[in-house]
């Protein structure tokens, strides 16, 4: 009872800093909440009609939606190239960061099982992927697995936040021994939600564009390419808008472990055109669509390319130190790593690998308006969860939500 009484204060006075504030974020809420509704009357007209309010065909049978629940299983990963540093290494000035990033995080996973969900046809039939609650084919389902680490992940990672949120609340130190071993069972969980996705694709034998063993690293790579990228533009946001102080060696520190990780995706890109083209099979035909078109189709390509540049350009922005350490240059970076990264493991990934499909047929695919409206909503519904988790954060923080008796 004696924990129960403040964290019930704790939880009050969350719902309270939340319902405050000025003219322009009660605009970006009601923006926020707009779009999310939008969004749930896209998803309710697809409910009555069925996917065929999508472009989604036979021959391709993932889309828009899956495009972006591969990306952001790697923006919910990213959490852990900021967490190891800062908690397992104690290294000072990420620690004033790395909360917003594990809320970055879970905003990023409740975005994914919602793309997930939107793209079954029959949603109702979600239950049937959980354990206890329906039937799931577990352990042979590599659906049920990626259902179970990500939902295993977003509530360890809830619980972390949660946590620190409310000792920085109470004005106590966090104990080590206790939350240590809980921050440690993130890291590898982390890694398997990235993996467990990665293992959907390279499962499809069918697809041999996927049937790679480097898929798995490729995943991780340009997760902690990406979900970084995000997180420093988040960060850069939160401190001209919100009463935080991030320190520039901070955001300075994440932009050099994002040189490494974008060093280390463009190598297997590299090694993955090698693979394809250096003694190309039958199955190159894929390949050849996604580096140089197919039969007079060459919007993937021109994409491919376009995700190629970004990718390079944020690569030597952030390798170059002088060019990593001028803020405008390091946003411009981010903003390119995350967008050339989108490509590549949205529509970039999942297009080659089911064009052309097993009867040799090329099937033009685009977003209905119809999925975009469903996307927007979905976006629009995540960002609303961070920007309420990191408002209570940056109170705690600036010490305006506190214990009454601290």
């Amino acid at each position: 009872m004696k924990t129960l009484r403040p964290f019930w204060d704790f939880t009050a006075g969350s719902v309270a800093v939340v319902s405050r504030g000025n003219r322009y974020y009660y605009a970006w809420i009601a923006l926020l909440v707009l779009l999310s509704l939008g969004g749930l009357a896209a998803w309710g007209n697809q409910f009555v009609n069925g996917l065929i309010t999508s472009n989604m065909r036979d021959q391709v049978s993932w889309g828009f939606y899956i495009g972006n629940f591969a990306f952001l299983v790697g923006v919910a990963a990213a959490a852990v190239v900021l967490v190891i540093p800062a908690y397992v290494y104690q290294w000072g000035p990420l620690k004033e960061v790395v909360m917003l990033a594990e809320l970055v995080s879970l905003a990023a996973i409740i975005m994914c099982i919602f793309f997930v969900t939107v793209d079954l046809g029959r949603p109702q039939l979600f239950w049937h992927l959980m354990p206890a609650l329906g039937n799931p084919n577990f352990p042979y389902s590599l659906l049920v697995w990626d259902i179970l680490v990500l939902t295993s992940y977003w509530a360890i990672s809830y619980f972390i936040v949660t946590y620190l949120l409310f000792k920085d609340y109470m004005g106590q130190k966090y104990n080590v021994n206790f939350i240590m071993p809980v921050i440690f069972l993130s890291i590898p969980l982390a890694i398997s939600i990235h993996t467990v996705t990665a293992f959907l694709f390279m499962g499809l034998k069918a697809r041999p564009f996927w049937d790679t063993a480097i898929l798995a690293p490729r995943f991780l790579s340009s997760a902690f390419s990406s979900g970084p990228a995000l997180v420093l533009i988040v960060l850069q946001i939160m401190r001209r808008v919100g009463s935080i102080s991030i320190p520039n060696k901070a955001l300075f520190k994440i932009a050099e472990f994002l040189a490494y990780a974008m060093a280390i995706n463009l190598f297997f890109l590299g090694v993955e055109v090698f693979s394809e083209f250096y003694s190309p099979t039958q199955h190159a035909v894929h390949a050849r669509l996604h580096w140089f078109g197919l039969d007079g189709r060459t919007d993937i390509a021109i994409y491919t390319w376009l995700s190629l540049a970004c990718n390079v350009i944020a690569f030597v922005i952030f390798a170059v130190r002088p060019l990593r350490y001028k803020l405008p240059l390091l946003s411009a970076g981010c903003v390119l790593a995350f967008g050339g990264v989108f490509i590549e493991k949205g529509l970039g990934l999942l297009l080659p690998g089911m064009t052309p499909d097993m009867l040799g047929e090329i099937y033009i695919y685009n977003p209905s308006l119809n999925e975009l409206a469903v996307g927007v909503g979905v976006w629009s519904a995540g960002a609303l969860f961070f920007t309420l988790m990191a408002k209570v954060a940056m109170a705690i923080s600036a010490g305006e939500l506190r214990h009454r008796g601290t």
